[in-house]
């Protein structure tokens, strides 16, 4: 694996457990949804983040591959957190962050990855 690929999924992996941390913590002590149980809040927040988790922690170029459209509702959740202005200013532009680097890092990996699978042969 090449370097650039390497540094793809670390950076894919850091944006990854950022994002899992950053939902945790926005939805349980930071700033808990007020009309809502934070069980939903969680429920709808962090649990779709475990789903790749297995993958991406093995390296797995399809799941890399989808993650990329798993860090979208996360780049509008922030988007919309900054327009809306009531929660925490820095939580909407974390998530923002976060997920616009979940994105990048893990089309990027399955970019490079991919190139070098068929540059092997398999």
């Amino acid at each position: 694996m090449s370097p650039v690929t390497m540094s793809y999924r670390a950076a894919a992996l850091a944006a990854y457990f950022a994002l899992l941390v950053l939902m945790l913590n926005w939805f349980t002590w930071l700033a808990p949804p007020e009309r809502m149980p934070i069980a939903i809040a969680l429920i709808l927040t962090a649990v779709p983040l475990l789903f790749p988790l297995r993958g991406l922690l093995h390296g797995r170029l399809y799941t890399h591959a989808w993650t990329s459209f798993l860090a979208l509702p996360y780049f509008i959740l922030g988007v919309d957190a900054v327009a809306a202005g009531t929660e925490p200013i820095w939580l909407g532009w974390a998530t923002v962050v976060a997920s616009t680097t979940l994105f990048t890092a893990t089309v990027g990996y399955t970019r490079c990855r991919g190139r070098e699978l068929r540059a092997d042969g398999g």
